[in-house]
């Protein structure tokens, strides 16, 4: 018998491995490449056991499809497969290959966090948390050992690791010490469960009201910021599937651009960046139907958002070190927080 996690965790691995390839993982991508993904399936698994899914091997063994390499191997009859076994797959970092040199040595490190939350009709967080990732591009000359330590550790829960991370080292002392894969890799994902410290980076105001006896309803939201730290709200995108008795919405937004399809009862408003000295707002009348009852329920409105530069869990990192190697490298932190699914109730 085989654990179920185990067939998943390869799964992800082989979509990942196809991500870094190809770009996109998708039914033509397989179809276009279908040669080069049976042969990195057939170095991923030997005799049904999965043995090299690390892109960095990977990647040495039979190197990725360009436009020069498939004309070449047409002409020559070639094959993407390289002819020698990679050093890095029997060392005891077989996720990074040796010899590696750069002229630029940098290491980019993105916090990048999501907010799933419900909000009631009056304003208070029903339920939130948020799922975190830090995604790194290391681009280091040789074999770099890098620690990675953050001001309030304690606030991530569930933590996974890439497999090139020290686990006693974080249980021990709540640091990150690893050396890093060649290239761009997904060093850590995260949970923040506890909701006492789930910060909510938005608010909606809303006044949704339909009557028994008229054939109008009034339909006004507006849009504003929340704990964003002094940071700019962007990218807002508000929906709301309305009720099927609402014929057609007569609206003016005051920024951003609305659509309203009486087909589908949805409407959404692109509502861009939000300027906290001027809140953007949609407001107007709905027709109804003729003949029909008040609805039951209001409608709900879902937000889409990101905020650049902000942890909204609060976490920070305090300091990135290299040790084994004598350059100076540039190194780069970055944070953003995005909404997940993020619902308010009317």
């Amino acid at each position: 018998e085989v654990p179920p996690l185990f067939v998943i965790e390869f799964l992800h691995r082989v979509v990942d491995t196809f991500q870094d390839y190809f770009g996109v993982c998708s039914e033509v991508m397989i179809k276009d490449n279908v040669v080069v993904v049976y042969e990195v399936l057939e170095e991923m698994l030997d005799n049904g056991f999965p043995l090299a899914t690390e892109s960095n091997i990977l990647k040495e063994l039979i190197k990725p499809p360009t436009i020069l390499r498939t004309v070449v191997n047409t002409i020559t009859g070639s094959t993407n497969v390289g002819d020698q076994l990679p050093t890095g797959q029997l060392s005891v970092v077989p996720w990074r290959r040796t010899g590696v040199k750069y002229t630029n040595n940098e290491a980019y490190f993105d916090v990048i966090e999501e907010i799933d939350a419900i909000i009631d009709k009056s304003g208070s967080t029903i339920t939130a948390e948020i799922q975190g990732v830090i995604d790194a591009c290391v681009k280091l000359t040789g074999m770099p050992d890098l620690t990675l330590s953050f001001m309030n550790p304690r606030l991530l829960d569930d933590v996974s690791f890439h497999p090139c991370v020290r686990f006693k080292r974080w249980e021990s002392e709540r640091i990150l010490s690893f050396i890093p894969p060649d290239g761009n890799f997904r060093l850590l994902s995260y949970h923040v469960s506890a909701q006492n410290l789930v910060a909510i980076p938005v608010y909606v105001k809303h006044n949704i009201s339909f009557r028994d006896s008229s054939s109008l309803g009034r339909f006004e939201i507006t849009v504003g910021p929340k704990q964003t730290m002094g940071k700019t709200v962007e990218g807002v995108m508000v929906t709301s599937q309305m009720p099927k008795g609402v014929l057609n919405m007569t609206l003016t937004p005051s920024q951003g651009t609305h659509i309203f399809d009486p087909v589908t009862k949805l409407l959404s408003w692109d509502v861009g960046k939000i300027n906290p000295q001027k809140l953007p707002s949609l407001k107007g009348s709905m027709s109804l139907q003729a003949g029909t009852s008040k609805p039951d329920e209001n409608p709900t409105i879902n937000l889409q958002f990101k905020i650049q530069q902000l942890a909204i869990s609060g976490l920070k990192v305090n300091r990135l070190d290299m040790y084994g190697e004598k350059y100076k490298p540039f190194k780069g932190i970055k944070y953003m927080t995005k909404a997940g699914k993020f619902q308010v109730r009317t």
